[in-house]
């Protein structure tokens, strides 16, 4: 244990001999003792009040940093993990050094909030003395503060790694910083506190650019899905927005010098035959070479980075290592690529999914059809260790009733009229050692339903037609649009079955009430793009895509795509390339029922010549008389129904909002 004698005095012997420091006391840690003594006139011993700014002044600077606290705090939940001790907080201060936001064990930080480890408080080196938040803003650079290093004595019990978070022009935003009550200096903490900072900066950097295409690259394949992948995004010119600063440090370059170049005076490669390339092969990376120096790079185009997320699901996270000496990043659960950009419900469906998905839990999916639920399995069955063994889904809907049990369970040899003379193994044999997946349970005759309860209670399954039971080893994976509480009231639905399927249950948001549908659009869009070509999709389309319903969900946005990229000129799809009926939804009695084209997707109001304007009123008047029946103005008008839905939407005109006209 130190004492405070024996810390006073080496630090007082440092201050009063500045020229010849104690070997043993690094330069900064001596620089940082003599700027408190001298510039503070801090006492070692007897510290100030701790200094806590006001709670609107707290929440003010939380707001001016919120883009750094988002992007930072799942990095900073990450590395709390992580490090794996109870012992440890993970805190984030801002350019001044107030405290903004923290993680750790409750235990450990509400022993350490008297030292200062709480919101709000600030961690400069006027305040708190020589101390790794502090001294890492004042050298801007990462630092390991150990026990004796702190000036005050109240803080010696604290070893503390902080990091500078800067911005890709090298502006300072925060210090990220890990800080607990240990005997040794660990190195590697610092090291993993580093890492993070460097994924923080690539999220940081991605979200300023969210609409650019981007250019991810590294000087080994093998790095380009890590933290140290270099990122340069750029506009539909192809010239340079912003590089990220491990990009910058690998090509040797200054903001700039890079800034509103082409991005062709960097790299032999158009960006075209690249995204081409990546659109093709996947995130696979290609070589290019620097246009300046010759030097050989691996890298992958991104059509546009729609957020943080998109760059990351398709290039790899680029989380720190769990462990010391671990190399490069953890690869993306298969799960985690179902979310294209910001969701809250479709995240927190990945994350607990995630959370149990080695454990023996039944798993009941809901959603409306077309939402992805036989994906959404998929994607658990492959992010699990039982992705190299079977997978076997069967729709109970749209199997005959007569044929569901033998489809389920299989049958001997003889088993009944027409059977196969050799059998035939159940889907529930098939799925043995991995996952069986039912979609649209709730449709399974209630008849079958005891069986199956039965076999999953015992884990054995019997053939049709023998008595041998055969011992299964499958992951249960089940999937309905059907109000299934509502099924059992009605005695269609056999209550202990579900109990028995239900161990965690998940809602599958429809494409409608998507936070991250644009992305998806675009995602759902290269997929279905022939390999030669690179369609994209206009801002008035993409936004009457981003407004319209979907009743069809991804099902149906999928065969919305797929029919406008095989009809279309061009390598642009726009408004006209929709299907003649997108926007029909259905008809009652003979009336149409529309969804039109959003406002911001239309010709705004005055901005509408007097012709136009005088067509506008001419055409509400004559819906207005046909009482909205699209078909019968269609027809009136001598219009097909296509160009009447474009009139309406190059006209403001609104069917949804018929009653205010």
């Amino acid at each position: 244990m130190i004492s405070v004698h024996s810390h006073c005095t080496r630090i007082r012997g440092v201050v009063r001999s500045p020229s010849s420091p104690s070997s043993h006391i690094p330069n900064h840690i001596a620089d940082s003792w003599i700027r408190c003594s001298n510039d503070y006139q801090l006492d070692p011993a007897l510290p100030r009040e701790l200094y806590v700014v006001e709670r609107p002044e707290l929440l003010e600077r939380q707001e001016q940093l919120s883009v750094v606290l988002r992007a930072a705090k799942s990095e900073m939940a990450n590395l709390f993990q992580q490090i794996a001790k109870s012992d440890y907080a993970i805190m984030l201060t801002d350019g001044d050094g107030v405290l903004l936001n923290y993680f750790g064990d409750p235990g450990f930080t509400h022993a350490a909030s008297r030292s200062g480890l709480i919101a709000g408080a600030v961690w400069s080196e006027r305040f708190q003395g020589t101390n790794g938040m502090g001294t890492c803003l004042q050298e801007q650079r990462p630092i390991l503060i150990h026990q004796g290093d702190h000036y005050l004595f109240r803080n010696t019990g604290l070893t503390c790694a902080g990091a500078p978070v800067l911005d890709w022009r090298g502006k300072l935003l925060a210090v990220l910083d890990a800080s607990g009550v240990v005997h040794r200096a660990p190195c590697h903490v610092l090291e993993l506190v580093k890492m993070s900072v460097q994924e923080i900066e690539n999220r940081i950097f991605m979200t300023e650019f969210p609409t650019a295409r981007l250019l991810v690259f590294h000087p080994r394949q093998e790095f380009v899905a890590t933290l140290g992948k270099g990122i340069i995004a750029v506009d539909t010119d192809y010239r340079v927005l912003g590089a990220s600063r491990n990009a910058l440090a690998q090509l040797g370059i200054t903001p700039e010098d890079i800034v509103g170049q082409p991005l062709d005076a960097f790299f032999n490669v158009s960006f075209e035959s690249l995204l081409r390339a990546s659109i093709k092969h996947g995130p696979t990376p290609s070589v290019v070479f620097d246009a300046r120096h010759g030097r050989r790079f691996f890298a992958c185009a991104l059509a546009c980075a729609s957020g943080e997320n998109q760059v990351l699901h398709t290039f790899g996270s680029a989380a720190a290592p769990v462990a010391m000496g671990e190399v490069g990043a953890k690869s993306r659960a298969p799960l985690e690529r179902l979310q294209c950009g910001p969701d809250t419900v479709m995240e927190h469906n990945i994350r607990t999914a995630l959370r149990i998905v080695e454990r023996d839990v039944a798993i009941l999916l809901y959603g409306e059809t077309g939402t992805g639920k036989e994906l959404f399995a998929k994607g658990i069955h492959l992010s699990s260790k039982r992705a190299h063994q079977p997978y076997v889904a069967i729709n109970c809907a749209s199997i005959p009733e007569s044929l569901i049990e033998s489809e389920l369970f299989g049958y001997k040899s003889g088993a009944f009229t027409g059977a196969n003379k050799e059998g035939q193994r159940g889907k529930l044999f098939q799925a043995n050692g991995g996952t069986l997946f039912l979609d649209e349970i709730g449709d399974m005759p209630i008849a079958l339903q005891a069986r199956l309860l039965r076999v999953l209670e015992e884990r054995e399954v019997v053939p049709l037609g023998s008595e041998t039971a055969i011992k299964l080893d499958i992951r249960l994976i089940s999937a309905t649009h059907c109000d299934l509480p509502g099924k059992i009231a009605s005695g269609a639905f056999r209550e202990d079955l579900y109990y028995r399927i239900q161990g965690l249950t998940l809602t599958l948001p429809p494409l409608r009430e998507r936070g991250d549908r644009q992305e998806l659009i675009r995602f759902v869009l290269q997929q279905e793009m022939p390999d030669d070509a690179l369609v994209t999709i206009d801002e008035p389309l993409m936004a009457a895509l981003d407004r319209h319903p979907w009743p069809g969900n991804i099902r149906q946005l999928r065969n919305v795509l797929r029919t406008m990229v095989a009809l279309r000129d061009g390598d642009a799809l726009h408004l006209d390339s929709l299907p003649p009926d997108f926007f029909v939804l259905g008809s009652s009695a003979g009336n149409d029922v529309a969804v039109t084209l959003p406002a911001h997707a239309s010709e705004p109001l005055d901005s509408l010549n007097p012709l136009e304007l005088a067509e506008r009123d001419a055409l509400i008047r004559q819906l207005k008389l046909s009482r909205w029946n699209l078909s019968k103005v269609a027809r009136q008008l001598n219009l097909s129904r296509n160009t009447l839905y474009r009139k309406l939407g190059r006209l403001d005109i609104a069917i949804a909002a018929r009653d205010t006209y």
